[in-house]
């Protein structure tokens, strides 16, 4: 989001805040934010229009409602806001408050991307690359997977990684994808941060790969969890066994009876 954003006041003023205050004021009384950034959305300001597509979407601090998101996310795409220009390719993408079309996902996630956002440029490639909108291209795919990267995008840098490592679109070079894949861990992103850790095995530095591992497991979705808990279970040291058993564990310890997982 927009790192400042004029606001109206209690007293009707404009009152000028950063991200970390909207943040904040979201945490402390999230319908009262989400009514501020209200009266800002329909004054036309596609910053706190696109943040509130984003409160609706979430539900927070008003009741979810993907209609309404799509509404506010639309608004501020036409006013030409990189950010609401994914997140409208992203409703139409998913279906959420609107039909599916995977060709206006696309039109959307190119503008986005043409405008900047590194998502933008990310979930277009994804489409090139699936051939979902738009007609399958790898070499195009890859070249906006490259674009996001080059922006910082973790899970782009990730997903290039993999694709020089498996020579998907492009010639198979494992230094390339190593070097990839040490990126994308620096930038956080829990897919970047299991590849790395990969890395580090081969190596032999296991404390460090634990240590990525441990930041891994503290962001990524329960699915991907399963998947990493089955690869460590069967890992050749028995500290990444034992690291495996753990967070198998903890995800049948959270999911509810019918949905733990089988032992036998």
């Amino acid at each position: 989001m927009e790192r400042t954003l004029s606001l109206p006041g209690l007293d009707g003023k404009p009152v000028v805040v950063d991200t970390v205050r909207i943040e904040a004021l979201l945490a402390a009384d999230p319908a009262m934010a989400a009514a501020t950034l209200l009266q800002a959305a329909r004054r036309g300001h596609p910053h706190a229009q696109t943040w509130l597509g984003q409160l609706y979407l979430d539900g927070r601090g008003v009741p979810r409602d993907a209609g309404e998101a799509c509404y506010w996310f639309r608004r501020a795409a036409h006013a030409g806001l990189p950010m609401a220009m994914n997140m409208l390719g992203r409703c139409h993408d998913h279906g959420w408050g609107t039909p599916v079309d995977y060709t206006l996902a696309a039109i959307w996630y190119r503008r986005a991307g043409e405008a900047g956002s590194d998502w933008g440029c990310y979930n277009y490639a994804h489409l090139l690359d699936q051939g979902r909108g738009v007609p399958r291209d790898t070499a195009a795919a890859i070249a906006w997977f490259e674009r996001a990267a080059a922006m910082g995008h973790g899970r782009a840098m990730h997903f290039l990684g993999s694709c020089y490592e498996r020579g998907h679109g492009v010639p198979r070079d494992r230094a390339r994808a190593i070097e990839l894949y040490r990126h994308a861990a620096a930038t956080g992103d829990y897919r970047g941060l299991c590849s790395w850790a990969s890395v580090l095995c081969e190596r032999g530095e296991i404390d460090a790969a634990l240590a990525c591992l441990r930041r891994a497991v503290a962001q990524a979705p329960a699915h991907y969890l399963r998947a990493l808990a089955r690869t460590l279970e069967a890992a050749a040291h028995a500290t990444l066994r034992d690291f495996g058993l753990r967070i198998a564990a903890q995800l049948d310890a959270a999911a509810p009876p019918s949905a733990a997982r089988e032992t036998g």
